[in-house]
């Protein structure tokens, strides 16, 4: 029997990396993703909090498995700020700004990390963490959303937003988080 596993997001573009992220372990395991849009409000405290928050609420609502994801954009000269409130940050200040609020900065050091969470009615919550270091530049390219055209990974001469989706789902601070749940998957036969 299929069983249903809730992705919690608005965000279409996370929706897709993540469906293609985790698209062979759910066959194996008969699940399909199933995207429910849930406006849960935005929590403050620590990224951990936030996710633990976010995944009781809406296993509460829908009474189901479900995932969310919460990401943090981190400068290393704002003390990692704005960390799990970049989603209000980009969407005050857009690209060309989050990259002017380094201006007075010779520190343009980021990095990016993601939190998967996991819950099943009765259960307790699972967060799987994934990070990847990088700087911020001026902004370039067109593939991905919000912020991705100012963080170029350490490494790699690309923005996230220049890269080929491929290419960013092997590297991401998502793929790393998705990955660590990938193996909870395939470890715990009674996942779901």
């Amino acid at each position: 029997m299929t069983k249903i596993l809730y992705l919690i997001t608005g965000n279409a573009g996370k929706a897709r990396e993540i469906k293609e992220i985790l698209k062979t372990p759910l066959e194996a395991s008969n699940v399909n993703l199933e995207i429910f849009n849930l406006d849960l409000k935005e929590y403050q405290g620590t990224p951990d909090e936030i996710i633990s928050d976010k995944l009781k609420i809406a296993c509460n609502q829908i009474n189901a498995p479900v995932i969310c994801e919460d990401t943090c954009l981190c400068f290393e000269a704002l003390g990692g700020l704005p960390g799990p409130y970049i989603k209000w940050f980009w969407k005050a200040l857009e690209d060309e700004g989050l990259f002017r609020l380094l201006a007075g900065f010779d520190n343009k050091k980021a990095w990016t990390e993601c939190r998967i969470g996991y819950c099943k009615p009765g259960g307790e919550p699972q967060i799987f963490y994934g990070k990847c270091e990088g700087t911020i530049v001026m902004p370039r390219g067109n593939n991905g959303f919000q912020w991705n055209p100012i963080f170029q990974p350490s490494g790699y001469e690309q923005t996230f937003a220049e890269m080929d989706p491929n290419l960013k789902n092997s590297i991401s601070h998502r793929f790393r988080a998705l990955e660590a749940f990938k193996d909870y998957m395939l470890n715990n036969q009674d996942w779901i």
